[in-house]
């Protein structure tokens, strides 16, 4: 069962099933739009369902062109929060901390329904829970980022405290750190590095955050603005989303060879690496419900940063995420 971050004094009722309170269709117009969709950092084989949606014609089924531009998360919230993109492609806590800084963004389609932050250990490693950690040295990119807050949050899980162990910021490098036997632990991301070392005969075993607490992972935000003016761009954006990632994940091969077009040198890999991190990669796009966001991932998340004092006070975390923009389900 997985423990709740839930404060003590953060009592919030969202509505279960706050899904599709629109209207049940939506109307395609005459002309195709182009839209800018801000992606993280650059081309990736975990983009899949994107450059999907794309080749398969879905955007063009909803007579959208979409230009992709990838930017960090940060710069990449900051020009939807101002207007200047429409849509992007960013972490939960991203949300909540432009939230804090009055950025009136808003996470409208869920894609990773389950947190993808974990803690690796060799497999003979004696760490096997988060408590075991203690007084251990732990290689970490940054104090920053989903990195930084799957860590904590898995920390808290089990009353354990940064200040317990020994973090060593090693930017991203933890393959090398841990082949090189410089630290303990890792922190990374369950569908990426684990594979490299994995690749490299060095195993691994992994405490994933997501076995411990449910937090608000990766998915589509707009603007307020966008919302009010054109929710019907919204719907037909998120419709076509949906359908690249319900199809990678029924076609993982094809999304692979798709992937070819959109990331550099892809085509020329001769290892088995990055096939198998798209592989490792669909497991935390597949949702009963695709696309929905879970109320209390939101709750955990706003708990976690607070406990972090990344962000001074509460918010309205109602505000910060809506299902209303889904397509109905039958």
């Amino acid at each position: 069962m997985k423990k709740s971050l839930i404060l003590a004094f953060l009592v919030l009722v969202i509505p279960l099933l706050f899904i599709a309170c629109g209207p049940s269709s939506t109307e395609i117009p005459s002309e195709p739009m182009t839209v800018r969709l801000a992606m993280p950092f650059r081309p990736d084989v975990q983009f899949a369902p994107f450059y999907v949606s794309i080749e398969k014609g879905f955007f063009s089924e909803a007579n959208i062109e979409v230009t992709i531009e990838h930017l960090p998360e940060n710069e990449a919230v900051a020009l939807v929060g101002a207007g200047e993109v429409p849509f992007a492609v960013v972490s939960g806590e991203q949300v909540l901390l432009a939230r804090a800084q009055e950025l009136p963004v808003v996470y409208v389609m869920a894609w990773w329904h389950d947190y993808p932050v974990a803690v690796a250990v060799p497999e003979d490693s004696n760490i096997r829970s988060p408590r075991d950690l203690v007084g251990k040295k732990v290689g970490i990119p940054g104090l920053y980022g989903a990195s930084y807050i799957g860590y904590r949050a898995l920390l808290s899980s089990e009353g354990v405290s940064e200040q317990e162990t020994i973090l060593d910021t090693i930017g991203y490098n933890q393959v090398e750190a841990m082949l090189a036997g410089q630290v303990d632990a890792i922190v990374v991301y369950a569908n990426n590095e684990p594979i490299q070392l994995n690749e490299l005969g060095f195993p691994m075993r992994l405490m994933r955050v997501a076995d411990s607490v449910s937090l608000a992972s990766n998915g589509l935000i707009t603007n307020e603005k966008t919302l009010s003016e054109n929710p019907d761009l919204v719907r037909r954006m998120v419709s076509a989303i949906l359908k690249g990632i319900e199809h990678s994940i029924a076609n993982t091969n094809e999304a692979y060879e798709i992937s070819k077009n959109y990331v550099e040198g892809l085509d020329k890999t001769e290892t088995d690496v990055l096939r198998n991190v798209l592989e490792e990669s669909v497991p935390f796009w597949k949702a009963d419900t695709p696309g929905v966001s879970n109320p209390e991932a939101w709750i955990n998340m706003h708990a976690i940063l607070l406990e972090m004092d990344l962000l001074s006070n509460p918010l309205d975390v109602q505000a910060a995420f809506t299902n209303e923009y889904l397509p109905e389900n039958d």
